[in-house]
């Protein structure tokens, strides 16, 4: 991995805070990497969130600290605040769809909510899936949709439209995910109360691991019990809701240490520790690797 992500990364909004502009926007992927590309291919963050859809084109595609394979009709998902970046190749064909939190999820809607938490920025799935030749005929017929209100900003419900598009179009890929893991003879995928449970209590961790929250209060905020939590964390991912919360903590740190130039007392404050020697602790317990042994290994 270069060192050029050795340096402080960029952050890119979508309109923050300026409802009356737009929250929704579509790319060719070809140009704009030709006229972005030098960005794109340096360590970056969203406060918005990112479809990636290289119709065409082989290479990578780093997130986080991975890197994963692109290749033909695979589509990537990049949640707000997730780092990532781009390599090289400014040869590929694809869209870009980009949209704030506030457009997809609106009136708490469950299922907006599940779809953006869930394909999003969670780090218990991967951040990209490849689909057929069938679902891409689909999925095409909703982007013809979706550029069509984009370009009759006047018309009557049109926001509304978008929204259903970019829901259906989530939809059909989560679809084609659930197949992919039946394949693959993994556990059957199935959206039901407990899956919306788990969902929720991965994005209040993400909001809130900076805190030190305990697990009690986790639970209070999902109106159930810590025993009911830790049921549900064990029966779906085999870990306990205390495991889940070190996770987090130490991928941020892992983020920081690889795509910033703060040093281990800066990153440990930042992530809520108040002494910067149990932090060093804290991270070679999970990782087996001092912050500044992972930072050198790296690079």
């Amino acid at each position: 991995m270069a060192n050029k992500n050795a340096q402080n990364i960029s952050e890119y909004h979508l309109n923050l805070h300026q409802p009356t502009k737009a929250q929704f926007t579509i790319h060719d992927l070809n140009p704009y990497l030709k006229e972005h590309g030098e960005h794109a291919s340096k360590a970056h963050f969203h406060s918005f969130y990112q479809i990636i859809w290289f119709k065409n084109g082989k290479g990578k595609h780093f997130v986080d600290f991975k890197e994963y394979e692109v290749s033909d009709n695979s589509i990537f998902f990049i949640g707000k605040d997730q780092v990532h970046y781009f390599d090289e190749n400014r040869d590929y064909t694809g869209v870009l769809l980009h949209f704030n939190e506030s457009f997809l999820v609106h009136k708490d809607s469950e299922v907006e909510f599940f779809l953006k938490c869930n394909l999003f920025n969670n780090p218990y799935q991967l951040p990209s899936c490849c689909i057929d030749s069938g679902i891409d005929v689909i999925l095409g017929d909703y982007l013809k949709l979706i550029r069509f209100e984009l370009d009759n900003p006047m018309d009557f419900g049109r926001d509304e439209l978008l929204r259903v598009y970019l829901k259906a179009f989530l939809i059909q890929i989560q679809r084609r995910k659930n197949e992919l893991e039946k394949n693959l003879d993994q556990a059957s995928f199935v959206v039901n109360d407990k899956r919306v449970q788990l969902v929720k209590f991965i994005n209040l961790v993400d909001e809130n691991y900076k805190k030190g929250l305990t697990i009690s209060e986790y639970a209070e905020q999902m109106y159930i019990s810590s025993r009911t939590l830790s049921d549900l964390t064990n029966q779906l991912l085999g870990k306990s809701p205390s495991i889940i919360i070190q996770e987090r903590i130490v991928l941020e740190a892992q983020r920081l240490l690889l795509h910033s130039e703060m040093n281990v007392n800066q990153i440990a404050y930042r992530l809520g520790f108040d002494d910067p020697s149990y932090f060093v602790k804290y991270f070679k317990k999970h990782t087996m690797v001092s912050p500044s042994e992972f930072r050198k290994s790296i690079f």
